[in-house]
């Protein structure tokens, strides 16, 4: 379940991601940079950077020793990975997208518990007897602090490339220069 999960939310289509067996171009691996244990998704990575992947059958044989140390708690962290590259994969050079469709979704409420507040004001509610007021002093807060972390998010992301020299995409060859 979990490869066909793994496969399906990054789009790169594998039997087993767990197979320690993998190998890679040079080129590839070279702009690659992994952090904790995201070792498993080396592959999305691969993907990410311009590699074809393919996948060969493998012998696995059963464990003779030990005992596995696959468990829940492993479970949960691999699918914390996965929102990681989902997040990366969509958002990691645009963030105000994210931080914006928030933004915009906290406004609309904002507005939307304003109207709400000035439609009860107009059946003999005062504002002292509703929540309504403070659901949109904080909707609309959490709107600024949305859209001004999608502002931040994207200095702290042209900045990362640019202090770095890198290029936001890859060429692979160049002809006729």
């Amino acid at each position: 379940m979990a490869n066909k999960l793994i496969s399906a939310i990054s789009g790169v289509r594998l039997h087993d991601f767990g197979c320690s067996l993998k190998a890679y171009r040079a080129e590839v691996i070279k702009g690659v940079r992994l952090y904790g244990e995201m070792h498993r998704f080396l592959p999305i990575y691969a993907k990410w950077h311009g590699a074809r992947i393919t996948e060969i059958p493998v012998n696995h044989y059963a464990r003779t020793t030990g005992a596995s140390k696959y468990g829940l708690e492993r479970v949960v962290k691999v699918l914390m990975d996965l929102m990681t590259v989902k997040f990366m994969d969509k958002y990691m050079l645009k963030p105000m997208y994210l931080f914006g469709f928030w933004g915009i979704f906290f406004f609309a409420a904002a507005l939307f518990f304003t109207a709400w507040t000035f439609f009860m004001l107009t059946k003999g509610y005062f504002f002292t007897q509703t929540p309504l007021p403070m659901m949109a002093v904080f909707s609309f807060m959490t709107g600024v602090i949305c859209i001004l972390m999608g502002l931040l998010a994207e200095m702290i992301t042209r900045t990362f490339h640019e202090s770095q020299g890198k290029s936001i995409y890859l060429v692979r060859e160049t002809k006729n220069l």
